[in-house]
């Protein structure tokens, strides 16, 4: 049997080797981002610290800010985020299993039979039938010489972390997938407000056209132009509806809830959220430690790094410890007596010689893998840096285009009660008329179409600087 004072110079030899660890260290990846936007801060932007949590309530809408905490509470896709974050959990338990020791407990009975013709031969006062009672315990401990459970372990952290930041992602775009589609049923709301109103000035108009040529005092063109009008915006309404349901239908599911559970919540006409005056977006440095998608890709960088190592470990012998202790006997009455226990324990050591070239090919394997995680992240980081720099400028465009919408929507009022006035007086043909009204609804309609991209490119704005994952879930 093995002695204590035999296996302590493995011991003592284990413990010099333990502190190698092999395959490469991880460094996080030197980035040098811009030092400024290259977009001009010129739709009420700053460089002041990016808002950062419930970034959604510079809209001042309560209802927006409701339909976003109920989303966090029940959105299904982000129970399946929260799945995978608990996965990998349990994962790095398993890698860090591995390198503490392991316990069986065992116990069995069989009844044989020896072959009376076997060799060596049994005697004849031996009976060739038995019982065979065996219970015991053996422990095995695998040493972590070169560090490959060390560096499994530091993949399954990596691990864990990532998918973190993955429901963190998820929770951003959650965030401004609700803003988006609120904003998009609001404006759909004021649009088919707008046309409404449109289409009761024109059935009016329609009624004085009518009762003008009752009179003699105008022609039957100037009815069936009037109708024409009326009925090419009374054609708008149920494009509007669709797209008020459809939204209202989005916002259902992203609760996890049916898609006509909001309907009647959001029927009620509510003005269109409109932006702050200030929108802070920090600078472009802040990004790389906001955006959870970067965060994400550098610790799945750092997985890969460790696997690497892990990988690499297989170079090298496995030293294990073993054990095995317990009670034998052909007698089930001195199956607990003295001479029925036994044990043994040592050390041991395998070292694959041979393998056909398989783990070197599997370290090529993970390495590459690392590469990619790596050109991965850095992708990541310049897709980022372009999100914000799109947003940053639809932005401050969108609102310099509103600017001329308004001024176009007052000057076509202006021109409504004018050609109005003039046409009761004789003093301008119907057609005037005619095209004051259309242009007056295509510039309305238009302002609120602008004032819902604003809306939209702040939401977008604020999911490209990465807020809003902050908030505690």
């Amino acid at each position: 049997m093995t002695s204590p004072a035999q296996i302590l110079p493995f011991l003592l030899a284990a413990a010099l080797l333990a502190g190698c660890t092999v395959g490469p260290d991880y460094h996080p990846p030197r980035s040098a981002p811009p030092a400024q936007w290259s977009s001009l801060l010129a739709g009420g932007e700053t460089n002041l610290p990016a808002a950062g949590a419930s970034w959604w309530k510079t809209f001042n809408d309560p209802e927006l800010d409701s339909l976003i905490a109920r989303a966090a509470q029940s959105n299904i896709t982000l129970r399946a985020a929260w799945a995978r974050v608990r996965q990998a959990r349990a994962a790095l338990g398993i890698a860090a299993a591995s390198a503490r020791p392991a316990l069986n407990a065992t116990g069995s009975y069989t009844r044989e039979r020896y072959s009376a013709q076997g060799f060596p031969p049994i005697p004849p006062p031996i009976p060739l039938d038995a019982n065979v009672y065996q219970v015991g315990f053996d422990a095995a401990w695998e040493l972590d010489i070169f560090g490959g459970t060390r560096r499994a372990v530091q993949a399954a952290a990596a691990d864990i972390a990532a998918a973190e930041f993955g429901r963190r992602d998820l929770l951003v775009s959650l965030y401004g997938e609700v803003a988006r589609n609120y904003v998009l049923a609001r404006a759909m709301q004021r649009r088919l407000g707008i046309a409404r109103d449109n289409i009761k000035a024109q059935r009016e108009l329609l009624v004085l056209t009518r009762d003008l040529y009752n009179k003699g005092l105008t022609s039957q063109l100037d009815v069936e132009q009037a109708d024409s009008l009326l009925a090419s915006t009374e054609a708008q309404v149920p494009s509007l509806e669709t797209g008020f349901q459809s939204a209202a239908y989005h916002l259902g599911v992203l609760l996890g809830q049916p898609p006509g559970a909001l309907l009647a919540e959001l029927s009620a006409d509510t003005p269109l959220p409109f932006p702050p005056p200030a929108v802070p977006v920090g600078l472009p440095a802040d990004l790389m430690l906001r955006r959870p998608d970067i965060q994400r890709a550098e610790r799945r960088l750092a997985a890969a790094t460790a696997r690497i190592g892990a990988a690499s470990s297989d170079l090298f012998p496995k030293f294990s410890l073993t054990g095995d202790i317990g009670l034998q006997s052909i007698s089930a009455g001195d199956w607990f007596t003295a001479g029925s226990r036994y044990w043994m324990a040592g050390p041991a050591v395998q070292w694959r010689i041979f393998d056909a070239g398989r783990i070197r090919a599997n370290i090529h394997a993970q390495t590459a893998r690392q590469e990619e995680a790596l050109a991965n992240y850095e992708q990541t980081a310049l897709a980022a840096f372009e999100e914000v720099e799109n947003a940053l400028t639809a932005y401050a465009r969108e609102q310099i285009r509103r600017q001329s919408l308004a001024r176009g929507v007052r000057d076509n009022q202006r021109a409504v009660e004018l050609a109005r006035d003039l046409y009761r007086n004789g003093l301008a043909d119907f057609l005037r008329v005619l095209e004051s009204q259309r242009a007056l609804y295509e510039s309305q309609d238009a302002l609120v179409q602008s004032d819902h991209a604003i809306a939209t490119d702040l939401v977008a704005l604020y999911k490209a600087l990465g807020g809003g994952w902050e908030q505690k879930q």
